[in-house]
C-alpha cells in the first residue's frame, strides 16, 4: 500500500513570480500546493513603494486560476532612498509583510539595491521599532571575494554588525547555503532565522559543474560543497524553529538560461513538496517535514498556520512531472534533481 503523510498546508517564504505572461504561466504551479508566499519585489522596475506593492498584489490576484486559494504576502524592495514613513505606512495598513534587502548587483534585477548598509539605517531602525521583518540576500558583491565565499563574508562584514547594532530588528537570512550561515543563525539568540531552498537541499556544486555546465542548476547564491549541503539538510530536518522553507523558485525562460551568460535561478515550484519528502525521508525525519514547510515560517512571522491540509503519497513507481512549464513568455524548465521522485501531493 502507498505510504501517506498529511500535513498542514505549507507556505513558501521566498518566491519569485515575475510579472505579465510569466506570472500568469507559473503562478498556478505555486498555488497548487502552497497557501501563502513571500513575494520577491525585484521586478523591472522594482516594487519600491506601497503604491507599487498594491498594484503588483492586484496583478497577482488577477492571475490566479479560478478557485485557487492563495495569498501573496507582499514585500518592498529596499533602496538607498527608501522613505521610512512609506514603509511604516505600508506595514500599518497590512499591505506588506516584510522588506527585502538586495546588495546592489548581487543577483537578478538587483541593480537598484543597497550600495551601503549605512544609507538605509533610518529605514532599518524604523522597522525594528514597528516589528517589520527584513529579508536579506546574504552575499557581498565585492569583486575580490570568491563567489563561493560571498555568504560567509556577508555575515562577517554586514549581518553580524547589523545584528549587534539593531538586536530588535527581525531578520530572515534567505536561501542559506553554507554551514557558516547555519552556525551563525544557531549562535544568534534573538530575532534571526533562515530560509532554506529546495534545490540547495538536493544539489551541491558538482551537480552544476561536473560533466559539463548545467545552466538549470545555476542559482545565486551558488550551490556549495557537499559538506554545506549536508549542514543544510541537518538544519532543515532538525526541528529547529529558526529554519523554514523558502524555495527561491525563480523562473527564467530557457533562452535566458541556456546561453553564454545564463540567468541565475532554479524553478522548483512544481515539484518542491515531492523533493522535500524525498530529502526528509532519506534523513529519517519525515515527521519533521510539517515543521519545516508549514509551521516554523508562520510562527516566525507572527502568523497563524494554515487550517487546510495536503496529503503526500509515496508511490511504488516514479512520479512524472512536466519537463517544462509553457508560459506566454516562453518555456521554463522545471528543476530536475537528477533522480526519480516517488512522492506526490493532493
Amino acid at each position: 500500500m502507498p505510504k501517506t503523510l498529511t500535513i498542514t498546508r505549507p507556505d513558501d517564504w521566498h518566491l519569485h513570480l515575475r510579472d505579465g505572461d510569466m506570472l500568469r504561466g507559473i503562478l498556478p504551479e505555486t498555488a497548487r500546493d502552497f497557501a501563502r508566499a513571500i513575494i520577491m519585489p525585484n521586478l523591472i522596475p522594482p516594487v519600491i513603494t506601497a503604491t507599487d506593492a498594491m498594484a503588483y498584489r492586484d496583478r497577482i490576484f488577477n492571475a490566479l486560476p479560478k478557485g485557487a486559494d492563495f495569498t501573496p504576502l507582499m514585500t518592498l524592495y529596499l533602496t538607498d532612498t527608501t522613505d521610512p514613513s512609506d514603509v511604516a505606512a505600508a506595514h500599518a495598513s497590512g499591505l506588506i509583510t516584510a522588506v527585502k534587502l538586495y546588495p546592489a548587483g548581487a543577483t537578478t534585477n538587483s541593480d537598484s539595491g543597497v550600495t551601503d548598509i549605512a544609507k538605509v539605517m533610518p529605514v532599518l531602525e524604523k522597522m525594528a521599532q514597528i516589528g517589520l521583518p527584513l529579508c536579506v540576500h546574504g552575499e557581498v558583491t565585492d569583486p575580490s571575494v570568491d563567489i563561493f565565499d560571498r555568504e560567509a563574508v556577508f555575515i562577517e562584514r554586514v549581518l553580524a554588525p547589523l545584528k549587534a547594532a539593531l538586536p530588535d530588528l527581525k531578520v530572515i537570512m534567505e536561501h542559506v547555503t553554507t554551514s557558516d550561515g547555519i552556525d551563525f543563525i544557531k549562535e544568534t539568540a534573538h530575532n534571526l532565522a533562515g530560509t532554506i531552498t529546495t534545490h540547495h537541499l538536493m544539489i551541491n556544486r558538482n551537480a552544476l559543474l561536473v560533466g559539463g555546465i548545467k545552466p538549470h542548476y545555476y542559482c545565486l547564491p551558488i550551490a556549495k560543497r557537499e559538506t554545506h549541503r549536508q549542514a543544510l539538510v541537518q538544519a532543515a530536518t532538525s526541528g529547529d524553529k529558526r529554519f523554514f522553507l523558502g524555495t527561491d523558485s525563480a523562473p527564467h525562460i530557457d533562452p535566458l538560461k541556456e546561453n553564454g551568460c545564463g540567468c541565475a535561478g532554479c524553478f522548483t515550484a512544481t515539484n518542491t513538496m515531492s523533493c522535500l519528502a524525498h530529502v526528509f525521508e532519506n534523513a529519517g525525519k519525515l515527521d519533521k517535514l510539517e515543521d519545516f514547510a508549514s509551521l516554523h515560517g508562520p510562527a516566525y512571522y507572527g502568523l497563524e498556520p494554515n487550517t487546510a491540509t495536503i496529503t503526500l503519497t509515496k508511490h511504488n513507481t516514479a512520479v512524472e512531472f512536466p519537463d517544462k512549464i509553457n508560459t506566454g513568455d516562453g518555456p521554463v524548465t522545471v528543476f530536475d534533481p537528477g533522480f526519480p521522485l516517488y512522492w506526490s501531493t493532493s
